[in-house]
């Protein structure tokens, strides 16, 4: 198999946006892609957040002008967005409202995110946003169902990121969806802490495999450096090749000493390559999964 594109989440390439892991980096996100271009990285995943929306270049025709320069100057593509507003933002209440003016918010988002030449939106429901009910969970059903058409208009994918069960996600995405823009985001190191078996995971719900965050974290604990937490790295290459997944890697690993960020990058860049080669070359003889019903 070829390479797949690896990215990083935005910011990791620069010290901590206001003592923060994970911030769109106001005065600074320029110098990421000649980063990310220096170490040999495709891509960058974009992060779209609450408190920073006002100085977010996606939000503006001038700054999407400005990304798409900076993509074409530097060879470093933007292939998809992370919705981090709508960990704040909910899209559903707890009582399982959809928001009309929230919603209205992702429509745009939506069309922004096409508008830079990216592929997909990553939508989380963790932390913040975590889907605890049915009746939320019912909400979120409401909330494809809407968003949907808009993805088609745009040809842009949309990705969960949930805590959500296997049987549950079958049931949305098989039971009540079958769209072929409708995909899953695996966070390796989410899953890890969550305690996820990986190949009983992906054996239920791998055929949406649709995107993949890099990082490793102690079971029910915090994010390490790969390898030093509970991921089980190779089970989760093995099962990537065995869905002949074609999709992009991101990184969002632990954070070291600042001024060290490119450094790390490129050994965790590395790591997947290490990965991805051993579980396709070395160790062809994968089982292909993810075709459960």
């Amino acid at each position: 198999m070829d390479l797949n594109p690896i990215g990083i989440m935005q910011g990791r390439l620069l010290p901590p946006t206001r003592g923060r892991i994970q911030a769109f980096p106001v005065e600074r996100w320029r110098d990421e892609f000649h980063s990310a271009a220096q170490i040999g990285l495709d891509c960058i995943e974009w992060i779209y957040e609450l408190d920073t929306e006002d100085s977010n270049p996606l939000g503006t025709n001038k700054g999407i002008s400005e990304i798409l320069n900076m993509v074409s100057n530097t060879g470093v593509s933007v292939l998809s967005v992370c919705g981090d507003y709508y960990m704040f933002e909910r899209l559903i209440t707890l009582d399982g409202e959809v928001r009309p003016e929230i919603m209205h918010h992702l429509k745009c988002l939506v069309e922004k995110t096409a508008s830079i030449g990216a592929r997909y939106l990553v939508l989380p429901f963790v932390d913040n946003s975590t889907l605890k009910s049915a009746a939320e969970t019912d909400g979120l059903i409401r909330v494809l169902t809407d968003i949907l058409p808009a993805a088609e208009r745009a040809e842009i994918g949309i990705h969960l990121e949930t805590d959500l069960s296997a049987a549950s996600l079958k049931h949305i995405l098989k039971d009540r969806f079958s769209h072929p823009l409708l995909r899953l985001t695996c966070d390796i190191g989410n899953e890890a802490s969550l305690g996820f078996e990986p190949r009983e995971h992906w054996g239920t719900v791998g055929r949406w495999l649709g995107s993949v965050h890099v990082k490793d974290r102690i079971f029910g604990g915090g994010t390490v450096p790969l390898g030093k937490g509970s991921s089980n790295f190779p089970a989760f290459f093995e099962i990537f090749a065995g869905l002949n997944y074609q999709g992009t890697f991101i990184l969002q690993v632990a954070r070291g000493e600042d001024g060290t960020e490119l450094e790390k990058a490129k050994t965790n860049s590395d790591f997947v390559k290490e990965q991805w080669r051993f579980s396709t070359t070395d160790h062809p003889n994968h089982i292909i999964i993810g075709q459960r019903d």
